[in-house]
């Protein structure tokens, strides 16, 4: 049976421009709520996970997850403007390969995107057969998730602060995976975006979309 890669799923963001409640993680979404969502589809995917996460969301996480698939970093500090942070998108996802460094490979899923489709994540999975980084497209535009081969663990495990993996994924040999999926554009960073992706959800009919697409890779 061939190997498949850890999702690594962010869910340590602070969520600073969703100014409603509960966290935007735990808003309701579908039939639980937008990270149950998207652990949902990477379950249903059939691939195994771990989730990133901070203190006030660790207990929350184990009613989709086992205690043991949770990796607890702290919480941002808020900086001044433009000062440096060591915690952040980076630090999250080195976190998440350091506790799986024995997988055959790790896929960054951000826990704000519960509209990437299970069969999109193994379609990028099979991007990573002939490419080190392998990462979903819609229509031409980069999105999430990005997967990245054993090869590239040391990197992936000293990465800092808030810049992700993006200078990774410039460095070497990447496959872009065209696929159906416009959720793989789709974050949640403020409450219109909720509202965008409650239009979107599963069952709900709906015409296709125009994703803004902020979402880039890592």
């Amino acid at each position: 049976m061939k190997a498949v890669p850890v999702v690594v799923v962010l869910a340590a963001g602070a969520g600073t421009r969703f100014t409603g409640h509960p966290h935007k993680l735990t808003q309701p979404f579908a039939n639980s709520t937008v990270l149950g969502t998207t652990l949902a589809q990477v379950k249903a995917a059939g691939m195994p996970l771990v989730v990133v996460t901070t203190p006030p969301l660790q207990d929350t996480l184990t009613l989709w997850v086992a205690r043991e698939d949770v990796v607890v970093v702290p919480e941002a500090p808020r900086l001044r403007a433009g000062a440096p942070s060591p915690l952040g998108m980076g630090y999250s996802i080195a976190a998440g390969v350091r506790a799986r460094g024995d997988a055959p490979g790790w896929m960054v899923l951000p826990g704000d995107m519960p509209l990437v489709q299970p069969g999109t994540l193994r379609a990028v999975v099979e991007g990573l057969t002939h490419h080190p980084i392998a990462y979903a497209q819609y229509r031409g535009r980069r999105g999430h998730p990005v997967a990245f081969a054993a090869e590239l663990f040391s990197e992936l495990a000293t990465l800092t602060g808030d810049v992700g993996a993006r200078r990774i994924v410039a460095r070497y040999p990447s496959l872009a995976v065209d696929v159906h999926d416009p959720g793989v554009l789709m974050d949640l960073d403020t409450e219109d975006d909720l509202q965008r992706l409650r239009e979107m959800e599963p069952g709900r009919p709906h015409s296709p979309p125009q994703p803004e697409g902020r979402a880039t890779p890592a």
